[in-house]
């Protein structure tokens, strides 16, 4: 959208996303002003809210929020991270989207100093839709 976004227009606060056997709902805040995230794939759901999600702004790409799925002691962890666009919402709608996640294990071996890759990403498309909730 060019210019000034419209005054019957507002930004997306609430995304439904799935793709590549992953489901996760995301809310930029909640009732208590703290994001929200549920994560969902073939083995587990989690959910995270206020600090557990990581929200960095990106001029370029939009926000991305990220979360920790799993830290094993000694060998590494891994965390999901999820390309959240600037989406604006006319009130009562919804629109579609398509947007990224990377899935990244984060390996740590027993002798840190040895040289190699420790990080892995598995890239994603996700697909679904944007609202604007009020709380």
């Amino acid at each position: 959208m060019s210019g000034a976004q419209s005054s019957s227009t507002r930004r997306a606060n609430h995304f439904s996303l799935s793709g590549g056997g992953i489901h996760i709902d995301y809310a930029t805040t909640s009732i208590n002003g703290t994001p929200r995230m549920t994560y969902h794939d073939s083995v587990r759901t989690l959910s995270f809210s206020g600090t557990d999600i990581r929200i960095v702004e990106v001029p370029d790409l939009g926000s991305i929020a990220s979360v920790t799925l799993s830290i094993t002691v000694d060998v590494g962890s891994t965390t999901f991270s999820v390309l959240i666009p600037a989406v604006f919402v006319s009130p009562g709608n919804t629109v579609s989207i398509s947007t990224e996640s990377v899935t990244a294990i984060h390996r740590t071996p027993f002798a840190p100093q040895l040289p190699g890759q420790r990080d892995v990403y598995r890239v994603r498309r996700l697909v679904g839709s944007a609202d604007q909730l009020d709380f």
